[in-house]
This record gives C-alpha cells, structure tokens and sequence, in this order.
C-alpha cells in the first residue's frame, strides 16, 4: 500500500508513506520510485532506522535502533556501516569510530560498561589489532595488540607515577601424544604472558614510534 506523491510516469517521487508486504513501513522521501532522501524505515521486528537513502540503500547519515535494544548512529554506506558512527551495544559496551563493511575497522574507542575500561587504538575487520591503549581505572597498558590479544614490547603505566616495561610473549604449546581420531583437533592459542623487563618513571615510549 502507498499514500504519497508520484511523478507523471506515475512513479513514488516525493513524500509517501508505505506498507510493505513483509510488514514493515517506510515515510519519506522518494525519488522514481526508489526511497531517496531522508526516511523513517520500521521493521516488523522491531528494529527501526532513521537517516538518509540513497536508491533504496541506507547511504549518508542514519540511526538504526536494533531489536535487542542497541543502536548505531553514524554514517552509512551502501546499506554498510562505514565511515565514523558510534554503536552502543545491548550489554552497554559503546565503540566510538572508523567503520567499514559493517566492523569496526580504523581508529577508535571502546568503553567496557562493567569494568569501566576502555581500549583506545586500532581496528582490523573488527578485531582489535595494532598500537593502542587499553585504560583501566589506577594504571593503562601501551603496546601493541594482534587478533585482539598484546603481543609484542610495551609497558604498564601506573598512575602512582611509574611503569613497568617488558613484552607480551605468544608461549608454544607443547604437543601431547593424541590418539589418532583427534587429529583433526587445532591447538589451543595460548593466553600472551607478560614478562616484566625493568620499571622506570614515566617515559615518552609510545607503540607508534616503532
């Protein structure tokens, strides 16, 4: 069903209001016949999006409230979230910056509602990897991080004013004797350790300078 404009070749141009046939509505604008322009689009599942189309994509500005109660606010590309937008997860975490294809990818920022920590630094396909900051609420740790886990030199700062130096090392697991069905078993990735080099006062070493 569709109450609204149309242009001569009796296309939806202009402001309408529709009724698909999934359930969901649709109230904006329109341009030959495609959604155009700014919109409101609910979905029968409770979702909504509010912001900007392009050709019956989601392109521009927008804000999509999820069923399960969270929201992203940002910019979109091609129905994607890309660009820079700020999502606020259900379980209250938020992840503020650089998006593409739908992941968190680029710079950004993301608050752990629990613990009140926070990761500052670099995104890859939504994984965190790269140098970066991970903030807790007396010390912060600076290195690098690959598949979402330190590695590699950095150093814990302690806000009593010093700091710790060392590595994040990946240990080896070592391989037990498996019986022959469990072949197709992939070894366990081990948590990074820590090991602690020297402390110092606070230094100007940064994860970008190398």
């Amino acid at each position: 069903e569709y109450e609204g404009d149309r242009n001569s070749e009796g296309q939806r141009h202009g402001f309408g209001k529709a009724l698909l046939p999934n359930g969901d509505t649709y109230e904006g604008e329109y341009e030959c016949g495609l959604r155009n322009g700014p919109g409101t689009y609910r979905f029968k599942n409770g979702a909504l999006y509010t912001g900007n189309y392009l050709q019956n994509k989601k392109h521009g500005k927008g804000v999509f409230f999820y069923p399960d109660g969270s929201k992203y606010a940002g910019d979109w590309v091609h129905d994607q979230r890309q660009g820079y937008g700020e999502y606020l997860y259900a379980n209250g975490d938020i992840y503020t910056g650089e998006w593409a294809n739908n992941k968190r990818h680029g710079q950004g920022t993301y608050v752990y509602k629990d613990t009140g920590s926070k990761y500052v630094g670099c995104w890859v396909n939504g994984i965190q990897d790269g140098p970066a900051e991970l903030i807790h609420q007396n010390y912060r740790f600076k290195g690098r991080f690959l598949n979402g886990k330190p590695l590699g030199r950095g150093k814990f700062i302690f806000d009593i004013g010093c700091e710790q130096h060392g590595e994040y090392i990946q240990p080896m697991q070592e391989k037990e004797e498996r019986e022959e069905e469990d072949e197709e078993e992939l070894p366990l990735l081990l948590e990074p350790i820590w090991k602690a080099s020297e402390i110092t006062k606070l230094t100007p070493w940064s994860p970008h300078d190398e």
